[in-house]
């Protein structure tokens, strides 16, 4: 499949990454909200892709955050239709929550700014791994409130307090503050930015990914009711029997050796 905004390489193990390229400082419109919902689907239902990298092709920025430009220009359209500055923040919410549900891990690679919505973007992965650039929820320093996801998921990863803080201030993290905080999971040498993703992004793709994907499908009801996250995580654990992991994993166990899933 071809995409106007990002390219995919498939690398060893079954790691794919998903590399956004959307000049000139990948903003985020409807192109690229297009192509990273197609991109997730295709990548969840390739049975050859075990994990998911998102990165940047641009050298200094991983995902900027909403065009203004064109957001600007096409207020005049939005004043026209009932709640559409709404549907617009939600049609970013669903894009970015898709990472979130996709049912294979997804790492966050930054080596370049995140800021806005390419702070959102990130947050919706599963694991962030930070270089170099800076990262945080800019938009209350023009005006307006993190509206891809930001003020909840943000809230879920440092607490109440931390989050208002950062989103009142419009505080922008380096790596090594974004990690103390619990924003992001590793901050690394620039350096030895690929090499560090690569080294993760291959250790989950020779675990049991099919167990992987639905554990992430039992954490993410964690917010619901227990008498139903317990519903959503026991019918999971059935569903890891529908796989070969299970198969795999135990007789490795059994034989003392080390289980191999790829």
């Amino acid at each position: 499949m071809e995409f106007a905004t990002i390219n995919i390489h498939k690398r060893d193990k079954g790691v794919a990454w998903l590399m956004i390229n959307n000049p000139p400082v990948n903003a985020i419109n409807d192109t690229l909200m297009d192509d990273l919902e197609k991109a997730a689907d295709v990548l969840e239902n390739d049975p050859d892709v075990r994990v998911i990298v998102i990165a940047s092709q641009h050298p200094k920025i991983f995902l900027a955050g909403a065009d203004l430009k064109a957001m600007i220009a096409n207020s005049a359209d939005y004043a026209g239709e009932e709640n559409g500055i709404e549907k617009g923040s939600m049609r970013m919410q669903n894009c970015f929550h898709r990472f979130s549900t996709l049912e294979k891990p997804v790492i966050a690679a930054i080596n370049g700014h995140a800021l806005g919505g390419g702070c959102e973007l990130a947050m919706a992965c599963d694991f962030r791994i930070m270089g170099k650039g800076r990262i945080g929820l800019t938009e209350v320093s023009l005006g307006i409130l993190p509206g891809a996801g930001g003020t909840q998921i943000l809230t879920r990863l440092v607490g109440r307090a931390k989050a208002l803080e950062l989103i009142f201030t419009a505080k922008q993290l380096e790596a090594k503050e974004a990690k103390e905080i619990g924003l992001i999971h590793q901050a690394v040498n620039p350096e030895h930015f690929e090499q560090e993703v690569t080294e993760f992004a291959e250790l989950l793709a020779q675990g049991a990914v099919k167990a992987m994907g639905l554990a992430k499908r039992a954490v993410n009801a964690a917010d619901l009711p227990i008498e139903k996250g317990l519903q959503i995580e026991a019918k999971a654990f059935a569903e890891t029997f529908l796989t070969d992991e299970p198969a795999i994993g135990l007789t490795a166990f059994f034989n003392k050796e080390k289980a191999i899933f790829i």
